[in-house]
């Protein structure tokens, strides 16, 4: 057994906590947006919890479950959807959250310690005159750690991409569990092997991102008779290369009734377009929309939204936020993670959305992969069954749509066209040589050392 008590002696001048109902709690992501993993995941959890302040307590902590052979699983704002910081063999929980602070800006990258809020972090950047390229719909509790390590995709995709593209992500400090465990400074391709790793390749304790500049952006809904003439607006938004966005996002008329602040404004039956545009853009974006028979029906102050917590801001409707929406009212659903084709994108939406109309309420995001254009697709799912998911797998990817299974807890079984380039495997053979990082999220991973103490 782990000698969890000597460990809490050694570590006495750290903050730790072991009460059983903050680590059931912290032991938790959002795993249960997926029956499949809720059953797999449910009752696992830390036996104690590790809050450091400093890269030298990291280091402290890191040092001493080495030699007594304790796992260790990183987490930031448990806001993950696949059990990234689930601990599978118990442990120690190291809680980032108290290593925030942003450090500077230099010639447009922001370096900034790895627990910090991405909400924080963005309006700081902001009073600066910079905001962030990327961020997810849980962005005002996500951390930028848990961002890279576990996420990477989100607000901004439409322009820039995910974080697995060139330039997207500056770099890192990292720290491993090595003999003895020591920091590690990656820059560009270098960092790749801990891009969104879920923590099993090394503890990050600072980031590295470069910012783009900050804009003014509006919120605006717009309706549209059908899903497909709002699909076709959003593609040619995306396409619009003139007009500034930093999000576009559409769903089929089944979803709005679940927006809690935007219900009302949407028309029964319509479908949705959500976006987040330029002021200098309105006029192009309205004549736009209007040729697509489409009529804006809500618009607020994007950013003041956010700074607000009695308003919601739009973003929170989109990406993982949308099924969450849903199973606020509605807990027998599920959802899926998909990337259309690039050609014919559209005629391969339609060959799935019509079919399992009774069954999956279609939701897309716009983005860039490769700097091509294409959608993302988040559709809720109606659960019935782990094989009927399978099923409808099989039918996506028979019509090219690429998978990234959201029911599965491993690197290589859930990346798919999310993998990031890199030898990430033997990296952490290198850092983690007892494979007490995070163990049984790396499926292919074999510890070349043994764990006998």
């Amino acid at each position: 057994m782990p000698d969890i008590a000597g460990l809490r002696d050694e570590l006495a001048d750290i903050e730790l906590q072991d009460d059983r109902a903050l680590l059931k709690l912290k032991s938790r992501d959002f795993y249960w947006y997926s029956p499949i993993l809720k059953k797999q995941l449910d009752g696992k959890t830390a036996e104690l919890i590790a809050r450091p302040r400093t890269e030298d307590e990291v280091l402290r902590i890191l040092t001493a479950c080495r030699a007594r052979r304790v796992p260790v699983t990183v987490r930031g704002g448990g806001t993950g959807n696949y059990g990234q910081c689930v601990p599978l063999e118990g442990g120690v929980l190291l809680d980032m959250t108290a290593m925030a602070a942003p450090i500077a800006i230099v010639d447009g990258v922001v370096e900034v310690e790895a627990g910090a809020k991405m909400i924080d972090l963005d309006l700081w950047c902001r009073d600066q005159g910079w905001e962030l390229k990327l961020w997810p719909s849980t962005k005002r509790t996500a951390t930028i750690g848990g961002f890279v390590a576990g996420g990477g995709a989100g607000v901004g995709g439409i322009s820039h991409g995910t974080m697995r593209e060139r330039g997207n992500f500056h770099g890192a400090r990292v720290a491993t569990m090595q003999d003895p465990p020591r920091i590690l400074d990656l820059e560009g391709q270098a960092a790749n092997p801990v891009n969104r790793t879920y923590g099993t390749t090394g503890v990050l304790t600072r980031i590295k991102v470069p910012l783009t500049p900050a804009q003014a952006w509006r919120d605006v809904a717009i309706v549209f008779d059908d899903f497909t003439r709002a699909s076709r607006f959003a593609l040619e938004l995306t396409h619009s290369d003139g007009i500034p966005k930093k999000m576009c996002a559409v769903f089929d008329s089944q979803l709005p009734p679940f927006f809690k602040g935007l219900a009302d404004a949407v028309p029964a039956g319509k479908a949705l377009v959500l976006c987040a545009i330029t002021p200098a853009g309105m006029t192009a974006l309205k004549e736009l929309a209007a040729e697509h028979g489409g009529r804006v029906v809500a618009e607020q102050d994007a950013v003041a939204a956010e700074r607000d917590p009695e308003l919601t801001p739009f973003y929170e409707y989109c990406w993982n936020h949308t099924t969450l929406q849903v199973l606020k009212k509605d807990r027998g659903v599920t959802y899926l993670q998909c990337r259309m084709p690039f050609e014919d994108t559209l005629a391969a939406l339609e060959a799935v959305r019509i079919p399992f109309r009774d069954e999956i309420w279609m939701h897309m995001e716009c983005v860039r992969f490769g700097g091509r254009i294409t959608m993302s697709a988040l559709p809720v799912v109606r659960w019935t069954s782990a094989e009927r998911i399978y099923e409808i797998i099989a039918a996506f990817e028979k019509h090219g749509i690429g998978i990234a299974n959201p029911h599965v807890l491993t690197i290589e079984e859930g990346s798919n066209y999310r993998r990031v380039p890199g030898d990430q495997l033997g990296f952490k053979q290198n850092v983690d040589p007892l494979g007490l990082l995070n163990p049984g999220k790396m499926r292919d991973f074999t510890p070349p050392e043994t764990a006998a103490a």
